[in-house]
């Protein structure tokens, strides 16, 4: 599984952060998990003032990059929360589900 620690964040941006997630939960947005997969979230300053919640991809990427590394652009690619596993025979394509699904096991 894929897991950063989140980054350190000020009182309030916890409280932001709080508040966001609560009304993400109460519109089915989100729903609570306990998953091992996860990326670290940072806040952005909107025009007016307000900030948007954004979840950090480009380390998250880069960690399933580097855990997919030989298989990449062979018969896998990898894009934010999208596999795409190709291949050129039905025999051939289960080999590759079957390897790729063993990595993410790991």
């Amino acid at each position: 599984p894929i897991s950063k620690a989140p980054y350190r964040m000020a009182p309030i941006e916890l409280k932001e952060l709080k508040d966001q997630l609560q009304e993400l939960l109460e519109r089915g947005f989100i729903r609570p998990s306990v998953s091992p997969w996860g990326a670290p979230v940072l806040f952005v300053k909107k025009k007016d003032g307000s900030m948007r919640l954004c979840i950090d991809y480009p380390v998250f990427m880069d960690l399933m990059n580097r855990i997919f590394y030989e298989f990449l652009d062979k018969f896998f690619i990898v894009f934010v929360d999208d596999i795409l596993v190709f291949s050129k025979s039905k025999e051939e394509h289960e080999d590759h589900l079957r390897t790729v699904l063993q990595t993410l096991r790991q």
